[in-house]
């Protein structure tokens, strides 16, 4: 039947994924992070209304997700959850202590991936950080202890990546009203 091919490869698709999330998790993650934080990257540029993509913000993103958007969440949880298995105190551990690290780390790295030298990157990061932060705990608290209560652990990865998808639009588009308030700098 015609109408059962797209239904076929996305379940074909969607087999391969978790099999190689099985066999390869830290490289599946890295690998769909990187993906998925260029398309957030790139779909915010067009949002914004460029009229060329910038590359380098598109590179930084992809090298961020390969090299910590998917590795350092993986290491986290996977050395945390044997000695928390209560959802809500791991949310708090999460949120006080991974969250705040995690989103200075994206923003200086970011920035030094682009070609920013370290006082700049130091510069752009000390400026975004505290609305970055609030707006991740405030938005994005809610919707991590729906994934850590009630999402089946192999099912996480997605909506993890499904959330992080809209957050690098959102940390995209936040750094490039920075990028206009501070004269075009990156």
């Amino acid at each position: 039947m015609a109408l059962s091919k797209p239904t076929n490869l996305i379940l074909q698709l969607t087999s391969a994924y978790f099999e190689r999330l099985y066999t390869s998790p830290v490289k599946t993650k890295a690998i769909t992070s990187c993906i998925i934080a260029t398309l957030g990257n790139f779909i915010s540029q067009k949002i914004s209304g460029v009229k060329r993509i910038n590359e380098d913000s598109l590179l930084a993103f992809a090298l961020f997700g390969l090299l910590f958007g998917g590795p350092l969440p993986h290491y986290f949880y996977t050395y945390i959850q044997p000695f928390v298995r209560n959802p809500l105190i791991l949310l708090l551990i999460e949120r006080c202590l991974y969250t705040p690290c995690y989103q200075a780390l994206a923003l200086h790295m970011l920035s030094l991936f682009e070609g920013n030298s370290h006082n700049d990157a130091w510069k752009q990061m000390k400026k975004l950080y505290w609305p970055v932060l609030m707006a991740n705990l405030k938005y994005l608290t809610l919707l991590q202890y729906i994934n850590l209560k009630y999402v089946p652990p192999v099912l996480r990865v997605l909506m993890v990546n499904l959330i992080g998808f809209f957050w690098a639009i959102y940390l995209a588009q936040q750094r490039t009203k920075h990028s206009k308030a501070s004269g075009g700098r990156k």
